[in-house]
């Protein structure tokens, strides 16, 4: 199967590569972005992925582009880390994919997917606690607030405790399983989402912790980017595109009206650091949609870096779930 990049011509578009400049990919994945700017423009791209299993794409990103390509394995909230380790201070433009990849899903040992029978896993860097060890070890209410803030699962206090009582009874190992104890939760009617669709989008974004690597990611690209430096972002999910839309319309000036949910709203604190590429989100257009499902929930939000000072870094974006460390304490 086939890995398409969404809104491809989109991104490019948006982030311009020009000849002697460097990039950063912060969401490698398949490659698809990375073979797009090394082909549109003589400059070198630097990769970022969590996830072991994309080392054959990457290896054929350097056979095409010899001398021009680099992939680091680490979370791409760390680009500012990488690029320092790889000699540099600043990069010309950034670009992210958020959420899991349709390349993780269909591996169906990684645990991502309720559709797959598999291990409840769904770590992207096969690394640290499990979702399995998640719904084993996290007390109910820690449970329901995963669910309820991640997932935005209505029913997210009934979910949380059918599993702390199935729980009781075995051990809740796989995710057949798991969507089983769910479904029965929440009830209704079989339709074309699944009623365990919410808690399992709660657990995989909880255990890689997506949105304080989001958050922190574009704390990150904000200290590295140089002035006239282009940001592009893809989301799939409110939450993220929530946090992307409110932390670069803080950094332009433009926060009233577009603050988070879980913070009030202020007056700009500092100098702009990001001007805008547009006011609203863009999104695939009907023939890309109709080709794949995925860019149907896609929105691209895009900005260019001033030279203006570093805005102090913040959590206020999260919304108030229990950390990963409570799970990682319990292990």
């Amino acid at each position: 199967m086939s890995h398409a990049p969404v809104m491809l011509t989109e991104v490019i578009a948006a982030l311009q590569p020009r000849d002697g400049a460097l990039y950063i990919d912060g969401t490698f994945g398949a490659g698809g972005y990375t073979r797009a700017i090394l082909g549109e423009a003589d400059c070198r791209v630097l990769g970022i992925d969590r996830d072991p299993t994309v080392a054959p794409m990457a290896e054929q990103v350097k056979a095409l582009f010899p001398g021009h390509f680099v992939l680091v394995r680490a979370p791409f909230s760390a680009m500012d880390e990488v690029i320092a380790v790889n000699g540099g201070e600043t990069v010309d433009g950034i670009v992210l994919d958020i959420g899991v990849s349709s390349m993780q899903i269909d591996q169906a040992e990684r645990g991502f997917s309720f559709a797959k029978e598999g291990p409840l896993d769904m770590r992207m860097s096969g690394e640290g606690p499990s979702a399995a060890d998640a719904v084993m070890l996290l007390p109910e209410a820690d449970l329901a607030a995963i669910f309820w803030h991640y997932g935005e699962e209505k029913k997210s206090r009934r979910v949380a405790s059918a599993i702390v009582r199935a729980r009781a009874e075995e051990k809740i190992a796989t995710t057949e399983r798991l969507a089983e104890i769910v479904a029965k939760a929440v009830g209704g009617k079989p339709g074309r989402i699944h009623p365990a669709t919410r808690t399992f989008q709660a657990l995989r974004i909880y255990i890689n912790d997506e949105l304080g690597e989001l958050v922190r990611a574009l704390h990150a690209a904000e200290k590295i980017l140089a002035p006239a430096g282009r940001l592009v972002v893809v989301t799939f999910h409110s939450l993220e595109d929530r946090i992307v839309k409110s932390f670069l319309r803080e950094r332009s000036g433009l926060s009233g009206g577009g603050g988070s949910r879980h913070m009030p709203e202020a007056e700009p604190a500092a100098e702009p650091s990001f001007r805008l590429l547009q006011r609203k989100a863009l999104e695939a257009g009907e023939a890309e949609t109709s080709e794949n499902p995925r860019a149907r929930s896609a929105k691209l939000r895009a900005a260019i870096r001033t030279d203006a000072p570093v805005w102090p870094a913040s959590d206020d974006l999260l919304p108030p779930a229990p950390p990963l460390s409570r799970l990682e304490a319990a292990l």
